[in-house]
């Protein structure tokens, strides 16, 4: 049994090679000790530059990303982070701590010993001192590796980007590799699902194409009785609120959902990468043989739902993903409209892209969507309905649904019912990242199942 305040290694699975093409592998391994700490003076520069297969450094190499991802807070992703960086130090790598946080935790300050930190640049929140990664000065120490927690982290106000995925973006730029940790609560595409299994929105998000670019996720799952046991031994939160997760969010129906949403994450991850690479590896297919996927908007507040409901669907199929919205003659202009704005947001996020028309004919909407459906070779098409009662889901009275539905021969239509959801604040996609369908996969299922549970308290927005 681990000694108290340690964690103990979790279970891993790892994705290699993310955003390369065919010859991905799933694979699992047994949990790794903790690498022998890094003596001062134990490695000379010229080691140091030949570690990690002897990597040329120089601003024309880019660095690689290495991905934590953790099932729930708790489950050792930033552990596993750190145990991570002794490793590569012993193998002669030059390795800092860039970013991390330990909460209070022993048993995860203990595995700072030995590790170069790169100290946190001040700021100032009001009257209150706040820190954040120093971004200038870890890219003037120039190390091989930079560790940098919580991927999804948003910055206090200063210099840099606003959040911490976007200073690994300048990390990786400048030619240093990046590990970091996210936890499954914290990608776009799910944060919707995630919020019905925990009761508990999600504040923080990583857009699905940072992690999908990243050229290798490891997966830290945990059993559900593990991680609560960690939790009633006071090892993730104090025991005064461990007593109240243990009774929402950390409750075994929830955990297991979490373990099937993160590991239907990463099957649909793999399967579409493999779907993109084509038959014989040779790229993306083309033209109206590749599929896509449309989620028609109205602005209003359930696009969300519509746009991360089509955003699963084209993560199973590999499918590109469009969001469209018709505008009426002489309807308010939809840039102006905030609801659009963060819906558009939103899809280009998680890798789809966003499409704005006029309806020619007076106000058929219908006839303008079924025209952009057909003009693009669209093959699914999500449609919202309102909470309907069993006479309007048997008949439905909608005129644009039913006539969408009649007129979209070779197109399957899904209608998704949908109620006001609550607000979950999008990432900005990355400016390189246009690539479609980029999200994932599915446990909606696991979500119905899960019971009401009381008053959730809100897990960390960490990974550890």
């Amino acid at each position: 049994m681990a000694a108290p305040d340690t964690m103990a290694s979790p279970g891993v699975a790892r994705v290699m090679g993310a955003r390369q093409a065919p010859g991905h592998a799933v694979s699992t391994e047994p949990p790794r000790a903790p690498a022998a700490m890094h003596p001062a003076g134990g490695a000379t520069s010229s080691q140091r530059r030949q570690a990690d297969g002897g990597r040329q450094q120089g601003p024309a190499v880019r660095g690689r990303l290495r991905v934590y991802l953790g099932v729930a807070p708790g489950a050792g992703a930033t552990c596993m982070l750190l145990r991570e960086g002794h490793g590569r130090a012993a193998r002669g790598a030059d390795v800092v701590v860039a970013s991390v946080a330990t909460h209070g935790r022993p048993g995860t300050a203990r595995l700072l010993a030995g590790l170069e930190i790169v100290p946190p640049a001040a700021v100032a929140i009001g009257d209150t001192p706040a820190g954040r990664l120093d971004l200038d000065a870890v890219l003037a120490r120039k190390p091989q590796v930079a560790l940098v927690d919580e991927l999804a982290h948003r910055n206090p106000p200063g210099p840099g980007g606003a959040t911490r995925w976007q200073e690994a973006a300048a990390l990786l730029a400048a030619g240093i590799d990046v590990i970091s940790t996210v936890s499954i609560g914290q990608l776009d595409s799910v944060a919707d699902l995630v919020e019905k299994i925990t009761r508990v929105p999600a504040l923080l998000t990583v857009p699905d194409p940072v992690l999908l670019g990243a050229d290798e996720i490891e997966l830290v799952d945990v059993a559900p009785e593990a991680l609560r046991d960690r939790m009633a031994r006071g090892h993730i939160y104090p025991a005064g609120r461990a007593g109240a997760a243990l009774a929402s969010w950390c409750a075994v129906g929830p955990l297991h959902a979490l373990r099937q949403l993160t590991l239907g994450w990463l099957a649909a991850t793999l399967a579409q990468q493999r779907q993109r690479s084509g038959p014989a590896g040779h790229g993306e297919a083309a033209g109206p043989s590749r599929e896509r996927v449309v989620v028609a908007l109205s602005g209003g507040a359930e696009g969300q739902t519509l746009i991360r409901r089509a955003a699963r669907i084209a993560a199973r199929c590999g499918a590109d993903l469009l969001a469209v919205h018709i505008i009426r003659p002489g309807g308010r202009p939809a840039a102006l409209t905030a609801g659009l704005v963060a819906q558009r947001q939103l899809t280009e996020s998680l890798g789809g892209t966003y499409h704005q028309l006029t309806s020619g004919d007076g106000d058929d909407v219908a006839a303008a969507l079924l025209a952009f459906v057909r003009a693009d070779h669209a093959t699914q098409l999500v449609l919202g309905m309102g909470h309907p009662s069993w006479r309007s889901a048997v008949r439905p009275k909608g005129r644009i649904i039913s006539r969408v539905i009649r007129g979209s021969t070779g197109t399957d239509v899904h209608i998704v019912t949908t109620r006001a959801p609550r607000t979950v604040r999008p990432s900005s996609a990355p400016a390189h990242s246009r690539k479609s369908g980029s999200v994932c996969a599915v446990a909606g299922r696991a979500a119905g199942r899960i019971q009401a549970q009381p008053p959730a308290v809100a897990p960390p927005s960490r990974t550890a």
